[in-house]
């Protein structure tokens, strides 16, 4: 893992222009192109925004996809995605693990908040396998989709993250 920067465009274009990645995401729009990556970059790494944006590398230097901590309706959230062919493959519950790891580490006090749609058992496995506990249901507008999804809300403390 490294720092997200603006040399990843490509890559995030591509990942997130994939309808089977952003179908999973509420706020991606389709199409996403490589004008919609930079602006997701700029926002990322400008220095503006309170939290953590890593690239999820696979060994080498290329972005598989992404990892972020930051704030959003008050609460700090996670939120991930990974390339699909590289799913299934451990590389985003490793990076999850780490970011969320790291962020208790400088904020012990703090509670950390994610979600997955209710049909992506993946990301909510991964969400679980590191603590997590679920909160919430209900739905949740999918840009990709463009209609409300059902959402599961999860939630974690420094005491309830575990080892995936």
């Amino acid at each position: 893992m490294r720092p997200l920067r603006m040399e990843d465009r490509d890559a995030v274009a591509e990942t997130l222009g994939d309808f089977q990645v952003a179908r999973m995401l509420a706020d991606v729009p389709v199409p996403f192109d490589r004008e919609d990556a930079t602006v997701f970059l700029v926002r990322q790494t400008c220095g503006v925004l309170a939290g953590w944006s890593f690239a999820v590398t696979g060994g080498g230097d290329a972005a598989l996809g992404a990892v972020m901590i930051g704030q959003r309706r008050g609460r700090w959230e996670l939120a991930f995605w990974l390339n699909r062919y590289f799913w299934g493959r451990g590389y985003a519950a490793e990076a999850v693990h780490a970011v969320a790891e790291r962020f208790f580490r400088r904020m012990p006090e703090a509670e950390l908040y994610a979600g997955a749609f209710a049909d992506n058992p993946a990301a909510l496995k991964i969400q679980r396998r590191i603590g997590l506990a679920i909160v919430d249901c209900g739905e949740v507008y999918c840009a990709a989709r463009g209609a409300m999804v059902s959402h599961i809300a999860m939630r974690a403390t420094a005491e309830m993250l575990s080892r995936p």
